[in-house]
């Protein structure tokens, strides 16, 4: 059965009569990909971990609703859209401002390898996949008022027609495309002019080689050395702790600030989030005798430049599948 099964595909004669262990397990091939889009939606991971609880215990209730006319997958879709529409009106009926965003959380690569494959080989269409997950993207929705951002994810990202996005919201065609180029001008108020700007980029040996020396000035504390590998307007931020540096000057400054030139015994290891390079560094404590997590660094690079370093807290790093600590006399290297 495909995971696009329709109603009448389903062999019975509505979802009424199919027991909770099927609809569970025809429910449960979405559960990633509506993770992704709630998080689109939400900016939090774990937010969205709950939307996703909540949108399927929904469609359980409600599953005689499902009367066929869209795929079982555009049905679930529906419901997690309103879900995350329904936590906002309730706990951020505002936006974000300011450029922070202070719920934002990262999303492990590990799990976007869920994803379902694409089924085209388009470029455009693999880059939009991989650019609309990152970081810079998802912070940048944020800042839209919720129903717009709805449209933008909905026609931009998931590419749904704006007839089926105004009969999701109760709006006409003509309030939809409206409500979509306030988004898309919306949007690109938080987001560097060029497109290349915003996007973390490839994976390839240049990206590789900045994020070692990132990482080996890291571990040395050494900031001068890492300022060399930051852009002049390069952006800093460690959410949920308010506070946006922008600039060489501005984010050198507050490291020196917070004591974090002179730090010793740090370690690193390598990994990635949102399709970009990330860093988890780990910090000797004693007497416990390892080394115990401390920060996430998430690079955004740009033409052989760092452009953005957002820092995340240490209680991120079990959800991201990294260790809860690295052993003192493990000398073997973490950075490979």
């Amino acid at each position: 059965m495909s995971a696009d099964t329709r109603l009448e595909e389903l062999g019975v004669s509505g979802l009424g009569k199919v027991d909770e262990p099927t609809f569970s397990g025809l429910a449960e091939r979405h559960r990633r990909e509506l993770h992704v889009h709630c998080y689109r939606m939400l900016g939090s991971f774990e937010d969205a971990e709950d939307t996703v609880q909540e949108t399927l215990l929904r469609a359980w209730r409600r599953r005689e609703t499902f009367q066929g006319r869209s795929t079982f997958r555009a049905w679930l879709y529906r419901i997690a859209t309103n879900a995350c529409l329904d936590l906002l009106a309730k706990c951020r009926p505002e936006p974000a401002a300011g450029g922070e965003v202070l719920w934002l959380q990262p999303y492990p690569d590990r799990l976007l390898d869920e994803l379902p494959a694409a089924d085209t080989d388009d470029p455009e269409t693999v880059a939009l996949a991989r650019e609309t997950i990152e970081l810079a993207y998802v912070a940048a929705v944020q800042h839209l008022a919720p129903r717009p951002r709805a449209v933008l994810i909905l026609r931009d990202v998931l590419g749904w027609p704006a007839r089926d996005v105004a009969e999701l919201l109760g709006d006409s065609v003509n309030s939809v495309n409206s409500a979509l180029q306030r988004a898309r001008a919306g949007l690109r108020e938080h987001l560097p002019a060029e497109r290349q700007d915003w996007t973390g980029g490839e994976q390839d040996s240049g990206t590789r080689e900045l994020v070692r020396r990132y990482t080996e000035a890291s571990v040395a504390t050494d900031i001068a050395g890492i300022a060399t590998l930051l852009r002049d307007d390069v952006r800093c931020s460690m959410p949920p702790t308010p506070g946006l540096h922008v600039g060489r000057d501005a984010v050198v400054d507050d490291w020196i600030e917070s004591g974090f030139e002179g730090m010793e015994h740090l370690r690193a290891v390598h990994t990635r989030v949102n399709r970009q390079p990330a860093i988890a560094f780990y910090h000797r404590r004693e007497p416990a005798g390892a080394y115990l997590p401390l920060t996430i660094d998430v690079l955004r690079i740009t033409g052989g430049a760092i452009t953005e370093i957002v820092t995340f807290h240490d209680d991120r790093f079990p959800g991201l599948g990294l260790p809860d600590h690295l052993a003192a006399d493990d000398m073997q290297s973490d950075m490979e």
